[in-house]
């Protein structure tokens, strides 16, 4: 897939565990666990805003585009 998903890249800058994260969220370790691997087919706008609200980022700190 040409997005990149780099969730673990900023939880690892935000010393965050998933386990954290997922209570910040309100996301499902699962859920979280399928974004961080890139096996996601789609994230909502609502999750993305909370996820860098709890990791003070932009999406684009978490989305990459890559050619494949």
């Amino acid at each position: 897939m040409a997005i990149v998903v780099n969730v673990d890249v900023m939880m690892a800058r935000r010393k965050m565990s998933l386990n954290e994260l997922s209570q910040k969220v309100d996301i499902t370790l699962a859920n979280l666990s399928i974004l961080k691997t890139g096996k996601a087919k789609a994230i909502r706008f609502s999750t993305l805003e909370a996820i860098c609200k709890a990791l003070d980022c932009q999406p684009g700190d978490l989305l990459e585009y890559r050619k494949e």
